[in-house]
């Protein structure tokens, strides 16, 4: 455990956790400028088996277990993390201290250099994209079901690279990670939000912490952003009832809207050819609960037997 004047980030080692830990770092200085804050990169599962899509690996903890592990044993004092990657139930002894304002939680669509399609409609028939999400795949399956899906992983630049050396005509991304790295210029086009449903909790970090460690948690407090918890912790009490991860096509957009949480959610199909979809509304102040029941409707509405095939298929 770090002594008392330091405090230890632990992060995943990518470009885009590094930049997010930055950010963490930089936020905590403004609030403490006599704080000593060291960086300590840790290795998680997902980050050290590239070869397979996500949804074949597992998905409980893939890029946050072993952070979570330096968490309880002192290595580090608080964890940096996309809130999308954080499982919905906490490890006994750890919570999330704070979960930042919110960036922008969209996917876009990045087209091929060299191929002039500037939206996704334009991609021609029987066009490839290429995606790593399930969520991503089920939903463009579902506005466009003559196009080919191709599994896509690795960091942004990864990314990049494989698209200009493909034939592909595009492949989607979250905004959130491009506008953090600064390449905004590659996006060809924002999806809704309302129509596309994002990942739960995505644009959004979360800074974990040990549960108990009060003189943590009183510094990383001031970053918590009360309507980004709010919408967040209802997305994430939704795909708790479902059992939902990266292994499911789940996509959940939660907003505070003039003073009302309001939550889109959808379950589909792994080919899009089926699909559920609600919404719900409420106080803000209830936004579990409200995530909850909009669960229960899509389980009564076919989402339960559409979840049951899917799960049939990864035992």
């Amino acid at each position: 455990m770090s002594n008392r004047s330091t405090i230890v980030l632990g992060t995943r080692g990518s470009e885009l956790a590094m930049w997010q830990t930055h950010w963490v770092h930089q936020q905590l200085l403004k609030l403490q400028p006599g704080l000593h804050i060291e960086v300590h990169v840790v290795k998680t599962q997902g980050d050290k088996i590239l070869d397979a899509p996500l949804s074949r690996i597992g998905d409980k903890g893939l890029f946050t277990k072993e952070l979570e592990n330096a968490l309880l044993d002192g290595r580090v004092d608080l964890a940096v993390h996309s809130l999308k990657d954080v499982p919905t139930q906490l490890e006994q002894g750890l919570t999330i201290g704070a979960v930042c304002e919110r960036e922008d939680v969209s996917d876009v669509f990045i087209a091929h250099p060299e191929k002039k399609c500037p939206s996704l409609s334009s991609v021609p028939m029987k066009g490839t994209i290429a995606t790593g999400s399930l969520r991503r795949r089920c939903q463009l399956l579902r506005l466009r079901p003559d196009l080919s899906i191709v599994e896509l992983r690795g960091n942004l630049g990864t990314r990049v690279e494989k698209l200009k050396s493909s034939q592909w005509d595009g492949m989607l991304l979250a905004k959130a990670g491009i506008t953090r790295l600064g390449r905004s210029e590659l996006i060809s086009e924002v999806l809704s939000p309302t129509t596309f449903l994002p990942a739960v909790g995505q644009g959004a970090l979360a800074v974990e912490a040990r549960s108990n460690d009060e003189r943590i948690l009183s510094f990383v407090r001031p970053l918590d952003h009360i309507a980004t918890r709010q919408a967040t912790q209802g997305e994430r009490a939704l795909l708790r009832r479902l059992e939902g991860g990266c292994q499911i096509p789940i996509g959940a957009y939660g907003r505070i809207d003039h003073g009302t949480f309001r939550l889109d959610a959808i379950i589909g199909s792994l080919d899009g050819s089926r699909s559920v979809r609600s919404s719900i509304e409420g106080s803000p102040d209830h936004t579990e609960r409200l995530g909850v029941s909009l669960a229960e409707r899509l389980l009564a509405d076919g989402g339960e037997a559409i979840l049951d095939e899917i799960r049939e298929l990864n035992t």
